[in-house]
């Protein structure tokens, strides 16, 4: 079976660079599995690779659609079927890297064909939670008993997915959630990089300031000027920025709240990838050159090609 590397862990942790040094070791090419850097224009909120950085090895799912379009993880395997095909056929051994759970998810383990987003049903569900918090549980509870089951009453996004399937389709989530697509056919080598928190947790608020330094602020104006579909700015660094940029915050508070989000989403990253079998976790705490972490990379490598 053709096999496939998948470099997977939390947003600011190292892949991206790490990533590079290994695509040029194996002489291959790279498939982004980050939701966000497949849209145009959203490239220092969403840390794509560098011009340089794109010049030294050939990156495939990023810059795909504009921002007024939407994009659903089922295009999103669509597109890197034929492009995994296509690097085996050329005998080279394709690397998936990025921080997007539900593509990981997608890819080894398979995905359900639900309904497509519909933003106004989710503003007017989320419109309803504030009225009265804790409604949309018990109206999931009722709806999809195992989805509730499974859902923390907390997670206002899975809740309001899964009680926009129930209400758009005449199925449940939980029972779509059972007849998932197979899985890609490729035999997986999976490899997490973590850190230790603080560390981690530093270096996101490192990369934010340094995000801010190159204009995040004149990116999220110039996309909102193009009227975006809804889906890229939920994208951490841009709603909050958006909100300061119409008056909503000020900016340095909008800063504190982007450092603060990108840690939450880097906590619940942790906690889908636990979840993902059959990965091998690297702990990098202490080391910060990409050589190093290649070199680690490797070693599991090794004993896996």
């Amino acid at each position: 079976m053709n096999k496939v590397i998948i470099l997977l862990g939390p947003t600011g942790v190292g892949k991206t660079r790490a990533s590079i040094l290994l695509a040029r070791d194996l002489d291959t090419e790279i498939i982004s599995a980050d939701s966000m850097q497949i849209y145009r224009h959203m490239n220092i909120g969403t840390a794509k690779p560098s011009p340089a950085e794109l010049d030294l090895v050939k990156h495939h799912m990023i810059d795909v659609v504009g921002p007024t379009e939407s994009y659903s993880t089922g295009q999103y395997i669509d597109a890197i079927v034929p492009i995994i095909e296509g690097l085996h056929c050329r005998g080279k051994i394709p690397i998936i890297t990025g921080g997007t759970g539900l593509y990981i998810k997608a890819i080894t383990r398979g995905i359900f064909s639900g309904p497509s987003a519909d933003w106004p049903l989710r503003d007017e569900l989320l419109l309803r939670e504030q009225e009265s918090p804790g409604s949309l549980y018990l109206q999931l509870a009722e709806l999809d008993p195992e989805a509730a089951r499974r859902i923390e009453p907390n997670d206002i996004r899975r809740i309001i997915r899964g009680l926009e399937v129930c209400l758009k389709s005449s199925a449940t989530i939980s029972g779509m959630q059972e007849k998932l697509t197979s899985p890609l056919p490729y035999e997986f080598i999976k490899i997490g990089l973590t850190r230790d928190r603080k560390e981690l947790y530093a270096l996101i608020e490192q990369r934010v300031d340094e995000m801010v330094t190159a204009g995040l602020a004149d990116e999220v104006s110039a996309l909102l000027a193009l009227q975006p579909d809804k889906t890229p700015m939920q994208a951490i660094g841009y709603k909050e920025m958006a909100l300061a940029l119409a008056g909503g915050m000020p900016l340095e508070e909008a800063i504190q709240l982007i450092k603060r989000n990108t840690r939450r989403y880097a906590k619940r990253q942790f906690t889908w990838f636990r979840k993902e079998e059959g990965i091998h976790w690297l702990d990098l705490t202490g080391l910060s050159a990409p050589e190093g972490i290649r070199m680690k990379i490797m070693n599991v490598l090794d004993n896996s090609l």
